[in-house]
């Protein structure tokens, strides 16, 4: 089962290993750094590239009979700083506090203007805020934290995937180190909130970016898989372009394109507001 899952991700690579060039993060001496850096870095660079940002993103959602849908949407994502005892503790000023997401779909007709919000809280006793604004009943919806693992807009992404998981989730071990990645698995410390029994991440060694991670069950056979399928550099900044959710189950997919990739635009925090679900920023969006 290992030696399949590793050659999976290996046959992916070839895609955007010429990307991967530069090193970044913790220098390799003495052996591998404690899992819990590996799994903070992997986290900073996969969520957390610059001030704030944005991107087009086009989703292509197939189901297990090949029949095919399509979501455009534009995201926008602002970072704050950590509080002061968490920055004095980390021993940096980066932006990785709290976000904020800010998700327009611009289509096709059935969701267009139908907008999406995260405050996504690093303090995990604290459940991030999510609305979903549905422009034909001009109402908006509380997402439920217990929501957070289902559907996002019917793709095989979940909700929790748009702004990421809270490493302080899971209890992690590094399980493996070959001569590209680090391999972690990762446990829930509340086993009862989450559909899964454990995952797995493919973690670039010089980059630290998550290029794989398999979702799997009690019975421990992987039922999802998501795989990075190529990063390009935006602004010096290592950036995912295109990548694909599996249902290993069913066999359908989902498969998410970024364009128009921005980062530190100075994206005001009054934009992600729940007043503005109704009124786009649009100047941020077009």
């Amino acid at each position: 089962m290992t030696r399949y899952f590793r050659s999976a991700v290996l046959a992916a690579a070839p895609a955007f290993v010429l990307f991967l060039l530069q090193p970044a993060g913790f220098a390799q001496q003495n052996g591998p750094p404690e899992v819990d850096k590996i799994v903070d870095q992997a986290n900073q660079v996969a969520y957390y590239q610059g001030e704030d940002g944005r991107a087009d993103v086009s989703m292509r959602i197939v189901d297990s009979q090949g029949r095919e849908r399509t979501r455009q949407f534009t995201i926008l994502r602002r970072d704050e700083q950590p509080p002061a005892d968490e920055a004095e503790k980390s021993g940096t000023d980066e932006y990785t506090g709290d976000q904020k997401f800010y998700v327009y779909f611009r289509g096709p007709a059935d969701v267009r203007d139908t907008v999406f919000m995260v405050w996504k809280h690093v303090d995990i006793n604290t459940s991030d805020d999510r609305w979903l604004y549905l422009p034909d009943l001009d109402l908006v919806k509380r997402i439920a934290a217990s929501d957070k693992r289902s559907s996002f807009v019917g793709s095989h992404f979940f909700y929790e995937d748009v702004s990421g998981r809270n490493p302080e989730l899971d209890e992690h071990e590094l399980t493996d180190v070959t001569d590209k990645y680090f391999i972690v698995k990762s446990t829930p410390v509340n086993p009862d909130e989450v559909e899964f029994d454990h995952y797995r991440t493919w973690i670039h060694k010089a980059t630290y970016l998550p290029i794989q991670t398999e979702y799997y069950d009690e019975q421990g056979e992987a039922y999802r898989r998501y795989t990075v399928e190529n990063v390009s550099r935006k602004q010096d900044y290592l950036t995912v372009v295109r990548a694909r959710m599996e249902d290993l189950k069913t066999g359908g997919h989902t498969v998410t394109d970024y364009s128009n990739v921005e980062y530190d635009l100075g994206i005001p925090e009054d934009i992600f507001t729940e007043r503005n679900l109704r009124n786009p920023p649009m100047n941020y969006i077009e």
